[in-house]
């Protein structure tokens, strides 16, 4: 499954990888692309839509707009 979500807080790299590893300890094999400018994170995994927002909401950032297909 890809999904993209809009997230708000995010600003450095260390978001980058915050984000990044709150979504692979979900789903280890899971592809993330992180765009600062643009405050989206592109996801591609087996987990669900509700799992990878929680992970992302659990690392201190705001989900406010899913996309997926």
């Amino acid at each position: 499954m890809s999904i993209e979500f809009k997230v708000e807080g995010m600003s450095c790299q260390h978001c980058v990888a915050a984000v990044t590893r709150a979504i692979q300890e979900q789903d280890a094999g899971a592809q993330v692309q992180v765009d600062l400018p643009a405050g989206k994170v592109a996801i591609q995994s087996a987990a669900s839509i509700d799992t990878l927002k929680a992970a992302i909401d659990e690392a201190g950032y705001t989900v406010v707009g899913v996309d997926g297909n």
